[in-house]
């Protein structure tokens, strides 16, 4: 696969990731977005796509997919290339200066500059703690959905207990087989209406629910075929199956990261609050993943960073070019960039 080559590379297709694209973008800088979800949006969409967020300027409440939703919109008219779900495995420098990455995927890239905006690191599915069982992966066993509609008709087992599994277990309900939900105690971390809903059908016998915690599995031909559950009084039932789902959470994992020579304090990455540059010149850090004196973890944080990291990315494409602040309420340029109509 041939390696594609950019100005600027970001790490992380969170929102402040996505708002690094945007603030890239009015400085004419071409960036291409890497994520090991396969979504973007981080955190936001990972852990509270429906929680009210409140801290952001100028919006006095957004759910954190809206969020997501209004910072794709922004980042529009620049396009930036997206390459989801694959983490990068390795990062180097070339003898030109430039950086080589290489992700899990298998795609490679070749990129000026380096954008970390990874959050507390690339989040990683809780997986199912049980001996052989990953050999199920993707053929049964699945962490995340993608072609829901390949289940229709077949007896499915979901394990988790937030908003994720009881979600699929609803949609489920009215395509499945069968339906069974596993989860550790009759207790459930999702918003009123899905519980409401999710309690309808165990009632009506389209979800049945197992309170249990998965404790090994049969399988028959190579083909997994059945759960052992074991509740908490020690009884055990074998839950026969075609596919398994588990959503336990997601985990971040700093993973590759602490391996690519940057100065680290407590696992983040140390920078400048001038340019928000790490170490090593020609790599940026901003958001979470990032570290200096006063530092505080909020989204409009990262933005900030976002933007004084911009300009100094363009000092370093551009070095013969003046930078000039400019403001989108009244730049011409900007207007064109952006794919606005001219004031009359």
């Amino acid at each position: 696969m041939q390696a594609i080559e950019t100005d600027a590379l970001i790490i992380g297709a969170g929102p402040v990731g996505l708002f690094q694209a945007f603030e890239l973008g009015l400085l004419e800088i071409q960036a291409h977005i890497i994520d090991a979800l396969p979504e973007a949006g981080g955190q936001c969409m990972a852990l509270y796509p429906n929680k009210p967020i409140y801290d952001i300027p100028g919006i006095p409440v957004c759910t954190g997919r809206e969020l997501t939703h209004n910072l794709l919109r922004q980042i529009a008219p620049f396009n930036p290339p997206m390459h989801l779900g694959q983490a990068v495995m390795e990062l180097r420098q070339e003898q030109d200066s430039r950086f080589f990455i290489h992700t899990t995927a298998g795609q490679s890239f070749i990129s000026k500059l380096i954008f970390i905006a990874a959050g507390v690191g690339a989040f990683q599915a809780r997986k199912l703690a049980l001996d052989g069982i990953a050999d199920f992966e993707n053929k049964q066993l699945f962490y995340h959905l993608e072609e829901p509609e390949q289940f229709n008709q077949r007896t499915l087992v979901i394990c988790g207990g937030d908003e994720t599994a009881l979600a699929w277990a609803i949609h489920f309900a009215s395509t499945a087989k069968h339906v069974t939900l596993v989860h550790r105690r009759n207790e459930f971390k999702a918003e009123k209406d899905i519980l409401d809903r999710f309690h309808d059908l165990c009632a009506a016998g389209k979800i049945t629910l197992c309170v249990g915690q998965a404790t090994g599995y049969t399988s028959q031909d190579g083909q997994l075929s059945a759960l052992e559950v074991e509740d908490i009084d020690g009884h055990s039932q074998t839950i026969p199956l075609d596919a398994l789902f588990v959503f336990f959470g997601l985990s971040p994992k700093l993973g590759p990261i602490a391996d690519w020579g940057l100065a680290l304090t407590r696992k983040q990455i140390a920078v400048d609050t001038a340019r928000f540059e790490s170490s090593i010149p020609g790599i940026f850090a901003v958001g979470d993943i990032n570290t200096y004196a006063g530092k505080k973890k909020l989204i409009l944080s990262g933005f900030h960073e976002a933007a004084l990291a911009a300009f100094a990315a363009a000092e370093a494409i551009f070095p013969d070019r003046p930078v000039q602040l400019q403001y989108t309420t009244t730049s011409p340029k900007l207007h064109q960039l952006l794919g606005l109509q001219k004031p009359a």
